[in-house]
């Protein structure tokens, strides 16, 4: 027996809340330059969707003499700046949440940033919408591995089939998927091959409770 609606909504941040990836971008090509390198958009749109520990390894073999954590960190110090200037929310999504949350559905935030960027995110949205966090540095495996989805799950107390995620790259849906959520792409910066595996929207605009609800009922997972 199911409910009538999903019994949670998992957002991802980057890309999907807000398109911070052009944020990154300039953070990373700063960064390279530093130590005397070069980095191109079509560098910088290969991590998309990436764990940051696993692009940290990717700018040290780029010779950035730096530790992991220190990498992530500089980076995110520099992502963080350029919200503080600008909030660059993606379109419909602020408007989505709100009446999500308003709906009284269950949300969770699930990001491979670390916990002070979301932190960062959540307090600009003006209302507490998240019940849930699941930041990069809080879990052993990234995306693609279906662990902070299952983790946001078990910490909602919601069976991760039940519930409807929302990504913008392929490594966000192959976590998504992976997890047994209902999941919807809205590609941001990268095109998104279809798959039965989970929806194509072109956009979050114009897109409310009953659209994600005729997505999780159509589900083969529904039963």
């Amino acid at each position: 027996m199911t409910t009538a609606r999903p019994s949670a909504v998992f957002w991802d941040m980057d890309g999907t809340l807000v398109d911070t990836e052009p944020y990154w971008l300039a953070a990373e090509r700063r960064l390279i330059s530093e130590w005397g390198g070069e980095w191109t958009e079509e560098d910088g749109l290969q991590l998309v969707g990436s764990g940051l520990e696993n692009s940290a390894r990717v700018f040290q073999s780029r010779g950035v003499g730096l530790t992991v954590d220190e990498i992530i960190q500089t980076l995110t110090d520099q992502v963080m700046e350029q919200i503080s200037v600008e909030v660059p929310w993606r379109p419909g999504a602020r408007e989505l949440l709100q009446e999500l949350h308003e709906a009284g559905v269950p949300l969770a935030l699930v990001t491979m940033s670390i916990r002070r960027m979301a932190e960062v995110v959540i307090d600009a949205i003006g209302f507490d919408a998240f019940s849930v966090v699941v930041t990069g540095d809080e879990v052993e495996n990234s995306k693609p591995h279906p662990e902070p989805y299952l983790r946001a799950a078990m910490l909602l107390e919601v069976d991760p089939t039940d519930a409807v995620a929302i990504e913008d790259s392929a490594p966000g849906l192959a976590s998504a998927v992976a997890s047994g959520a209902v999941s919807i792409g809205v590609a941001a910066h990268v095109p998104l091959a279809p798959s039965p595996a989970y929806e194509l929207w072109t956009t979050l605009e114009g897109r409310g409770l009953d659209d994600l609800t005729a997505v999780w009922a159509s589900s083969e997972r529904v039963s």
